[in-house]
């Protein structure tokens, strides 16, 4: 499991804060994640570590899932969805996760189709890229640096998000 937290904390620090432009649809989104490393060793994909949390003893899956939802995130599909609201995707920003967190995130410049971002959160930082391929889909690539254990690592990984429909069911928007 030692390895798996800081997964998971990068996972969720780097890979869900970049989901609003001007161009995208309100809605559901799922965002995958791939060819994560730490220090230069690769780790494994999105499904295995998706298969390892369903392997976790369910009190403590709950409690993973409890802390997840309240940031407006839920584990389902191929990896990570997320509830957009029409304000979040008209705001021309990027929504924190969770405004306790501690994180700030800034676009530092806009090309086109491209941005790039900054992030700074308690114990991880560092930037990005993110490609809008249309109002349904984006790319990102993240590199940044995190302390999860202890121990500063460095990090990268390539996310996919994917809008599945204008109607969040029961995942609630990050506020």
């Amino acid at each position: 499991m030692n390895i798996r937290r800081p997964v998971f904390a990068l996972m969720i620090a780097l890979c869900s804060p970049l989901a609003s432009a001007q161009m995208l649809q309100p809605g559901l989104w799922e965002l995958t994640t791939s060819n994560m490393e730490v220090d230069g060793k690769p780790l494994p994909d999105m499904a295995f570590m998706l298969g390892q949390l369903k392997n976790l003893p369910p009190e403590q899956r709950a409690k993973m899932e409890s802390v997840l939802s309240r940031q407006g995130i839920t584990l389902a599909g191929n990896g990570v969805r997320s509830c957009l609201t029409p304000e979040q995707v008209q705001s021309n920003d990027i929504p924190l996760q969770d405004p306790q967190s501690g994180c700030t995130q800034r676009i530092t410049e806009r090309n086109g189709d491209v941005w790039k971002f900054e992030f700074s959160c308690p114990k991880a930082q560092g930037n990005g890229e993110a490609t809008f391929l249309n109002d349904r889909e984006f790319n990102t690539r993240v590199n940044g640096t995190f302390n999860v254990s202890g121990v500063q690592q460095q990090g990268s990984m390539n996310t996919r998000a994917v809008w599945l429909g204008a109607d969040c069911g029961s995942i609630k928007p990050r506020t």
